[in-house]
């Protein structure tokens, strides 16, 4: 597989993650248009020419997944909610 595609698929994989944590929460704290946001952003990585992102890009996107869900942490490890996945993803 070449990079491109790795790359391609490690945001995909980031961005399809957040949106599955925010589907998780939504039904307490609903924000249908941050949602949107994300699926937005999903629909606009498939038109991203990815020979100008470089490692360092993916890197910075990944860092700020593992951020963001360092900041639900609380919430999922809190009786308010149970896993996002109940099976290992990957």
């Amino acid at each position: 597989m070449d990079s491109n595609r790795k790359y391609r698929l490690r945001v995909e994989n980031c961005i399809g993650t957040i949106i599955d944590v925010h589907r998780t929460i939504s039904a307490k704290y609903a924000n249908k248009e941050f949602l949107s946001q994300f699926e937005d952003l999903k629909e606009a990585i498939e038109d991203l020419d990815m020979n100008f992102v470089c490692e360092g890009d993916v890197l910075m996107v990944e860092q700020a997944t593992n951020a963001l869900l360092g900041e639900f942490r609380e919430i999922f490890e809190g009786e308010s909610f149970g896993p996002v996945y109940f099976q290992q993803k990957n």
